[in-house]
């Protein structure tokens, strides 16, 4: 194994960067592979155009016939590009992105054949669905499941393979996927958010959710990654000492991007360009070989589906220039971990951005009332925003010095939190006139001149206001962005309808004029919602213990978090927004729970491997290589040999002690894992594994760790940590 390592560092040394040219004019190449609204009005009929804007715009059906000719367009367009294909791309509840490639092609007898692609189709396909997750949802003789065409995200050209976005549902209508949910809380959110802003703008007909992600990865040498079965089987280095240099120093964030990455980041943003992926920012992280990605702002379902999509191109361009793409949220200990902040707001049809304050008092009434209702949905499902970003990968970074805790807490600033105190004492029932322009001008009207200097100081909050937009923090590098999304929209949307509710029951009841009544419903709910806000350091115990006081969750471990997910709460809350029924909402619980106990078994069984074949039989070895230098010196020495060899004696003791201490710890471990593994009850099983089996990843590591420390660096199999981060 040694001899794999040394080949494998001589391997990455040797490389040199792959040449590619960065591009002059992106726009050029701007959504070419995609069958875009440009694209459309060149291929389809005046009708075909209309009928897919009307869906894309209004949420209308598309018939059959126009299908068909949408259909027919699409592969006119897809085959003058050299496509051969056709897929239905969807993303079922594994977290990744599935597709089933089938020929533009059909025989009609006679030794001929021709291409076809028809709207059958386009708009749907019967894929198997027994070997994708389903948590009970359906019985195994309904294995049928449907894909479904999501005419609002456009089909786009990936190699020879025209890709067609689609929605996954089970055979009886449950949902399968991620996209399916999302779409349903985007509709809420688009109602709920429709109907305030008409107390502002009678004109308003639609809004839409917005979403900026920031895409945090870090790149290895493909040679140095396959020399590690930990890393090709779990996603992380499950040991590893750190090295003497790490990230103290802070000279990797925002550096100089070394050639190799910068080559490969210059390749991917081209293929993304072709594909419609708008990315715009590129820089180093802070740990060694950690970069980020970010693009423009896009509306949310078509945000989630380009991350889901680059996750995947990222690995096929990567592999072009000799990577290892490793998006797990903490590959490497000791240095900061991956996330994916899920930038969030809201916006209007004329393209207001309701999150974003105005130039005048009531076009910033608008903007407190998104602000404080979206406060307000924070406050009341904290668990549940908690429970979204829970994962076994994500537990190792909620908390770190990189990472928000695993308390959900909002900043929203100094200047932004004055104004709220400032609205905390608006009287009750109606204003007088003073009190309103007093408010109007002093209050409401000076809000672009607080923002203009407040942004965001506080990176230890999982919830910020940044501006114009809230960042969710928490977010783990791997997750599908549609998870968050789902919920921050569902929560936002209930709670933008309680709030309609209020303030049409204080204008209708007590005779409140519009404003007045805002004001006042705004007013109670800075009151109750007053216990999420911290502009404090969101680390270490001080916090954690006034959490507490103020009633917030503190769940530390996946299966701890995600119980929330099947309260009556949360099932109440998705069932009357239409989003997910208690069937599909406790489906998904039950692939989490088993999806985290599966994670931790895995990474207990490799670990025991490498531990057990890699590192004690080569710790046996430079022991005996001791043992023999040791009795040479007796030899020589005589009875005094003991004065010349007690440091290597030392070593040999030490070295028994730690090799003693893998071996009782493995057999401890998988001793806790046969019996976890026992237990029929999913739930205990995966609080079983995170309570009895996980801690011993951490024992067995810091032995094999002191191993490596002490070990022949000639005779160490597993490539270390300098290597794997600082060869680039």
């Amino acid at each position: 194994m040694a001899i794999q390592r040394f080949n494998a560092v001589e391997a990455a040394q040797s490389r040199k960067p792959k040449i590619v040219e960065e591009l002059n004019k992106r726009s050029e190449l701007f959504g070419e592979n995609v069958f875009n609204e440009n694209t459309m009005r060149q291929y389809l009929t005046s009708d075909a155009f209309k009928g897919v804007m009307s869906a894309i715009d209004l949420g209308k059906k598309i018939d059959r016939k126009i299908a068909d000719q949408v259909s027919s367009a699409m592969k006119e367009w897809a085959m003058s590009k050299g496509v051969t294909h056709y897929t239905h791309w969807f993303q079922p509840l594994t977290g990744g992105t599935a597709e089933k490639h089938d020929a533009f092609f059909e025989t009609i007898g006679s030794g001929m054949a021709f291409e076809k692609f028809g709207g059958h189709q386009l708009v749907q396909q019967e894929p198997d669905a027994s070997s994708f997750p389903h948590g009970g949802i359906r019985n195994t003789f309904e294995a049928r499941g449907y894909t479904a065409w999501d005419p609002t995200s456009p089909a786009f050209i990936f190699g020879t393979t025209l890709c067609i976005p689609t929605i996954f549902v089970s055979y009886t209508g449950e949902a399968l996927d991620y996209k399916t949910p999302l779409l349903r809380a985007l509709q809420a959110v688009d109602g709920a958010a429709t109907a305030i802003c008409k107390y502002f703008d009678k004109n308003v007909k639609k809004v839409s959710s917005s979403l900026g992600w920031e895409q945090e990865y870090f790149l290895v040498d493909k040679a140095l990654a396959n020399s590690r079965p930990d890393l090709a089987l779990t996603g992380r280095t499950l040991l590893g000492h750190s090295p003497a240099k790490g990230q103290q120093l802070d000279d990797h964030y925002f550096g100089a991007i070394p050639s190799r990455a910068l080559n490969f980041m210059r390749e991917l943003e081209t293929e993304c360009m072709l594909l419609g992926i708008p990315v715009k920012t590129r820089h180093n992280e802070v740990a060694p070989n950690q970069f980020e990605l970010a693009p423009i702002f896009e509306e949310a379902n078509l945000a989630v589906d380009h991350n889901s999509l680059l996750m995947d191109l990222m690995g096929r361009v990567a592999s072009k220039h000799n990577f290892k793409v490793l998006l797990h949220e903490k590959p490497f200990a000791g240095v900061n971990g991956s996330g994916k902040h899920n930038n969030w707001s809201l916006t209007t049809d004329s393209g207001v951005n309701l999150l974003g304050p105005g130039k005048t008092p009531m076009s910033n009434l608008q903007f407190l009332t998104f602000f404080i209702n979206t406060i307000k949905a924070v406050h009341d499902n904290e668990e549940l925003l908690r429970a979204v970003t829970a994962s076994a990968s994500n537990d190792h970074r909620l908390g770190a010095n990189e990472a928000p805790p695993a308390i959900i807490s909002v900043f929203i600033g100094e200047q932004l939190t004055k104004v709220l105190e400032e609205l905390e004492g608006v009287t009750d029932g109606k204003l007088s006139p003073e009190e309103k322009t007093d408010l109007k001008l002093n209050v409401v009207g000076k809000i672009p001149d607080v923002l203009l200097d407040n942004t965001d100081r506080n990176r230890t909050s999982a919830f910020a206001f940044t501006g114009n937009k809230f960042e969710f923090r928490a977010i783990g590098s791997t997750a599908n962005c549609a998870k968050p999304m789902t919920v921050l929209n569902t929560i936002v949307a209930k709670q933008l309808k309680d709030f309609k509710i209020e303030v049409d029951k204080l204008i209708d009841r007590k005779d409140l004029k519009k404003d007045e009544a805002i004001f006042n419903v705004l007013r109670e709910y800075i009151k109750s919602s007053r216990n999420i806000l911290f502009e404090g350091n969101g680390y270490g115990a001080e916090w954690e213990k006034e959490a507490k006081k103020r009633g917030l969750s503190n769940h530390k471990t996946t299966p701890e978090a995600i119980k929330v997910k099947i309260s009556d709460k949360v099932l109440s809350l998705y069932e009357e927004m239409g989003v997910m029924s208690k069937v599909e909402t406790s489906a998904r619980y039950e692939i989490e729970v088993e999806e985290y106990t599966k994670r931790i078994q895995i990474e207990s069984r490799v670990l025991g491997d490498i531990a057990g074949n890699h590192v004690v039989p080569t710790a046996v070895l430079y022991q005996n290589m001791l043992i023999e230098n040791v009795s040479g010196l007796k030899n020589i020495f005589g009875t005094n040999f003991e004065e010349h060899a007690k440091e290597q004696i030392r070593l040999i003791k030490r070295i028994s002690e730690h090799i003693e201490g893998v071996h009782c710890k493995i057999d401890k471990m998988i001793n806790a894992r046969k019996k976890a593994n026992k237990i029929e009850n999913h739930e205990e099983k995966a609080m079983a594994y995170c309570s009895k089996v996980k801690p011993f990843l951490d024992e067995i590591r810091y032995h094999c760790d002191k191993l490596e420390l002490m070990v022949d660096d000639k005779l160490w199999p597993l490539t270390k940590y300098r290597e794997l981060l600082f060869i680039r």
